[in-house]
């Protein structure tokens, strides 16, 4: 399926269904290849950033706000074929989603206070002189 159509969709669905689907897509484009505590973590900065309101109010609007995340600077031609990554991205979004429903004391958290992540192959200039914490691939911040 390609990207456009996915995101499409998602304007269809009920809300909770369309969050997990966007948040699924997210973690696909961005973390297929990492372990799953790497797929975590990418969900859990997208989760967190909803909290902070800064990028919108659904979890869809966080993650095709302009220039923050694999699912708006993908092409809209890229199809998703690997279904059973897409699979995985869809459990990883689901607990992830269940965890942060949960009071703030008892959520499981990864990176805490990150609400950034890049690959760590670049270092973007947003990242200097900041602390992190690397899983995988990917170097995770707290900027905001």
């Amino acid at each position: 399926m390609k990207l456009s159509m996915l995101l499409w969709l998602t304007s269809l669905m009920p809300q909770p269904v369309a969050d997990q689907a966007c948040l699924a897509t997210t973690v696909y484009l961005e973390a297929r290849s990492e372990p799953i505590v790497g797929q975590l973590a990418v969900a859990e900065v997208a989760l967190r950033r909803l909290d902070r309101g800064h990028y919108g109010n659904t979890v869809c609007k966080v993650v095709t706000a302009p220039h923050q995340f694999a699912t708006t600077t993908t092409s809209g031609s890229f199809e998703i074929t690997n279904l059973d990554a897409f699979g995985k991205a869809w459990k990883v979004a689901g607990r992830s989603i269940h965890n942060w429903q949960l009071p703030v004391a008892q959520r499981h958290m990864l990176v805490p206070r990150a609400d950034h992540f890049a690959t760590t192959a670049i270092a973007p200039y947003w990242s200097h002189n900041r602390p992190s914490k690397t899983i995988g691939d990917h170097a995770f911040y707290a900027v905001n």
